[in-house]
């Protein structure tokens, strides 16, 4: 019988993590070979993950970021989890032609609703007609959800992102996969374990306070490894990119609208930045930028201004993309790259009192870019604990509630990710497929190749 495994997505994982507060999974890279991955660009959730799971680019799985602006629809899209969006044979796909009957659990990757995966679970709010947000899961089959629920208790979703995400939501996760592993044997398990996401956006690479964060993860993750193991599966650790200390922003939408490029709509004396309206915008997500010309006129004096930007260190136009696997309908007309010190907002505004109100609430899907801030209660709140119990018992009261506890100040975030660092030290790892002469580094593109080898032992 052909070997089980269990691929543990342990993100902001890097050869430099590795060490003495991590026992675990050092031992697991001692014992099954550890190959340093040259990111994917853009290094970030959602492409890299599609590049793991077909093989393919950016500019062939079409998943340019984790957002982009769809030119037909007038609007920008982030954070969308259908599988359709993911162009290309995934992993499980492959492996089932090869292996009739293989089964797979897809436990918290992204672009999970509607796949081809045999289990999964992800994260999926309700929302109510009455503007409520209701934290829940979405499962396949949909019956598991409850079955879940009722086994290990409702998701701590408030700890898989925002002010409070922290070790539970990971803890959960891997809970859900002994879960499904005890009562399904999936072939393959996928499974995402992103706590050190938080604290190295927080505080940086570089915070001695991040020991106790490797230490937990280490924890969890070793806690799997030895469960898989005691029946039979075999353990494949890897991650999606390392995340760089950082000490600016670049806000480029800021930049553009001096140049009376963007439109601004005012709504109940809010702005709101209209982006068919507007001739050039941004959509931002950590240290790329997406550059969408809708006044192709202006596509060299855009080039020449982006570039111009203090801790811009590339712009790519549609040959500099096409060289770099990037050039794809959904990807801007230029896009830009970050210094590793500095990463991008999405802010528009020149006046604080004029942002929008979801601005200053955690809103993964309506912000015009990737939002780290919402990592952080604004500090200049006093007392943030009363104010936050104060709102949250006004909804559990049914009371229409603006949860607007997050700050403005983008210089709180100490940590980022999404260009290749110099340093391969910082890059993303693959452990436990074992490694071959010349495995140093392998491309991102090449991770498929080894797990799909490493499913078929």
């Amino acid at each position: 019988m052909a070997e089980r495994t269990a691929i543990l997505n342990v993100v902001g994982l890097t050869p430099r993590v590795l060490g003495p507060d991590t026992p675990r999974l050092s031992a697991l890279a001692a014992k099954g070979g550890l190959i340093r991955v040259k990111p994917v660009l853009p290094a970030v959730t959602c492409t890299a993950q599609s590049t793991y799971l077909t093989g393919c680019p950016p500019a062939e799985h079409g998943c340019v970021a984790n957002g982009w602006y769809d030119r037909t629809l007038a609007e920008h899209q982030f954070w969308k989890q259908s599988n359709h969006v993911v162009q290309g044979k995934k992993l499980w796909e492959t492996l089932r032609e090869r292996r009739p009957g293989f089964t797979c659990a897809k436990l918290f990757w992204w672009y999970n609703m509607y796949a081809t995966a045999d289990w999964s679970i992800t994260p999926r709010p309700m929302y109510p007609a009455d503007g409520r947000k209701v934290f829940d899961v979405y499962t396949h089959p949909m019956r598991m959800r409850d079955e879940i629920k009722a086994d290990l208790g409702p998701f701590p979703f408030p700890a898989f992102w925002g002010p409070m995400a922290g070790i539970a939501s990971s803890e959960w996760i891997a809970r859900s996969a002994e879960w499904v592993e005890e009562r399904h044997k999936p072939d393959l398990s996928l499974v995402y374990l992103p706590h050190l996401d938080y604290n190295l956006q927080r505080l940086g690479p570089n915070d001695p306070k991040m020991a106790a964060d490797y230490r937990a993860i280490d924890r969890v993750a070793g806690g799997l490894i030895d469960f898989y193991a005691q029946r039979g599966v075999r353990s494949v650790v890897l991650s999606e990119y390392g995340i760089t200390a950082v000490k600016r922003s670049i806000a480029l939408n800021r930049v553009f609208r001096a140049k009376g490029w963007i439109t601004i709509k005012e709504e109940l004396g809010l702005e709101l930045m209209d982006c068919g309206a507007s001739k050039v915008f941004a959509i931002a997500d950590h240290q790329i930028a997406h550059i969408y010309v809708n006044d192709r006129s202006l596509l060299g004096a855009v080039r020449s201004a982006v570039e111009g930007v203090d801790g811009v260190t590339r712009v790519l136009d549609a040959a500099g993309q096409r060289a770099e696997g990037l050039d794809h309908a959904r990807s801007g007309d230029l896009v830009a790259f970050s210094a590793e010190d500095a990463w991008f907002t999405y802010y528009y505004w020149d006046d604080d009192t004029k942002a929008p109100d979801f601005a200053r609430c955690v809103d993964i899907h309506r912000k015009y870019g990737y939002d780290p801030v919402e990592l952080f209660i604004d500090p200049q709140i006093a007392l943030p604990k009363l104010k936050v119990a104060g709102k949250l018992l006004r909804k559990a009261l049914g009371f229409r509630t603006l949860m607007d506890l997050i700050s403005l100040d983008p210089s709180l975030v100490k940590g980022s990710h999404g260009t290749c660092p110099a340093d391969s030290a910082e890059w993303p790892v693959l452990i436990g497929t074992g490694a071959l002469p010349g495995d140093a580094s392998i491309a991102a593109t090449d991770v498929h190749d080894r797990l799909l080898a490493a499913c078929l032992k």
